[in-house]
């Protein structure tokens, strides 16, 4: 992935799409937007947090301006794979995102061991100053995921990506593992991505509305970090309540047969 762009600006609106929709629209971008040189990617991401996940209940509240931290790699990872390694910031709606590229043990040895990366930058010294401003900071959460990349045929800022089988875990944090964990998304679902310089065409919006894709709330790490905070109590409840239901059922039937 040489010559990769190591800043963006852009906005960026979310889509949740039924299979209906999916294929709908795909069948419509056919002249506007065409699949990527590299078609299908998995896409892995270790994102960093305080021990207390201060980062990301800051961003669950939707505040003016909210950053992350992540490390990527496209495809499993190996020590020499190339890695990516990112500050997202979100102000006002508009997205910032800046990164550095070096291999993936030394990104990993560099954001967790304090080992500086071999060539220095400002993109690097914002990293420092991210990694010192957030004490404690720590791999927290892998989110994996299967992506289709779209770039526009006549706008070469368009960029339109669906992501399926997004996944969470928060043991085995290494890239080295591949798409594992939990499910985020629905059977059948897909999360659309779009990704603009300025404001949507006339076109595209008119057919988003006639196929009635609206846009969506939509935090990969958000919604791994709720599920795992709260995702397993509510598991717990539902089985504790069916366990209880099992167990009258059971009462009801013995007693049925104590009566015969």
């Amino acid at each position: 992935m040489a010559g990769f762009k190591d800043t963006f600006q852009r906005i960026e609106v979310k889509y949740l799409l039924d299979d209906r929709q999916y294929i709908s629209l795909m069948k419509r971008l056919e002249n506007m937007a065409a699949v990527d040189s590299y078609g299908k990617t998995s896409i892995l991401n270790i994102y960093f947090d305080t021990p207390d996940y201060r980062l990301i209940e800051r961003s669950l509240e939707k505040p003016v301006y909210k950053e992350k931290l992540r490390l990527r790699t496209y495809g499993i990872a190996k020590d020499d794979t190339n890695a990516f390694i990112e500050i997202k910031k979100k102000y006002k709606g508009v997205v910032y995102k800046r990164r550095i590229s070096m291999p993936y043990k030394e990104a990993y040895d560099y954001l967790t061991g304090g080992q500086g990366p071999s060539q220095k930058s400002q993109i690097s010294n914002e990293i420092d100053y991210f990694l010192q401003y957030y004490k404690g900071i720590r791999p927290a959460m892998a989110i994996s995921y299967d992506r289709i990349a779209m770039a526009g045929i006549e706008d070469p800022d368009l960029r339109i990506t669906f992501d399926t089988n997004i996944r969470w875990r928060t043991d085995n944090l290494s890239l080295k593992e591949g798409n594992k964990g939990k499910e985020i998304l629905l059977p059948g679902q897909h999360l659309m991505e779009l990704k603009i310089a300025g404001a949507m065409s006339i076109e595209l919006a008119r057919i988003l509305d006639e196929l009635n894709i609206r846009k969506t709330s939509f935090s990969k790490y958000g919604r791994g970090y709720v599920d795992y905070m709260y995702g397993q109590a509510n598991e717990m409840t539902q089985k504790g309540t069916a366990a209880k239901a099992q167990v009258e059922e059971g009462s009801k039937i013995t007693t049925f047969r104590r009566a015969v």
